[in-house]
């Protein structure tokens, strides 16, 4: 339970990062509503994300892993879709540089973070 809420506040902020580095990519909101960013980022990457991933496998494989940043870019633009008085996305481009940015954040704070 503690792992889940630690990720949904680590998602949040993650689209501040993404919100502040990538133009294009804004967010309005109090704290709450980055929080239910969050949820939804981590909830369209837990369900959708897996099978898009699937689907897509063979782009993937000939692209070298690179079309796996078009996926995350398609995830953080569906959770704009969904959430469209927080957070905006403003193009597949941002969308890319954005899911970039949040998979950077999350890799640096796993990196220099202890598993338990």
């Amino acid at each position: 339970m503690m792992r889940a809420l630690l990720q949904i506040v680590l998602n949040g902020v993650a689209v501040l990062v993404a919100a502040y580095l990538v133009p294009g990519i804004s967010y309005t909101g109090s704290l709450l509503s980055l929080l239910l960013v969050g949820l939804v980022i981590g909830l369209v990457n837990l369900i959708v994300k897996p099978v898009v991933t699937v689907l897509s496998l063979p782009l993937i494989v000939v692209t070298l892993g690179l079309f796996y940043l078009v996926i995350n870019g398609l995830m953080l633009w569906l959770a704009a879709w969904l959430l469209p008085h927080t957070l905006h996305v403003s193009g597949c481009g941002p969308a890319i540089l954005g899911g970039l940015a949040i998979a950077l954040v999350n890799w640096l704070v796993r990196a220099f973070t202890k598993e338990s």
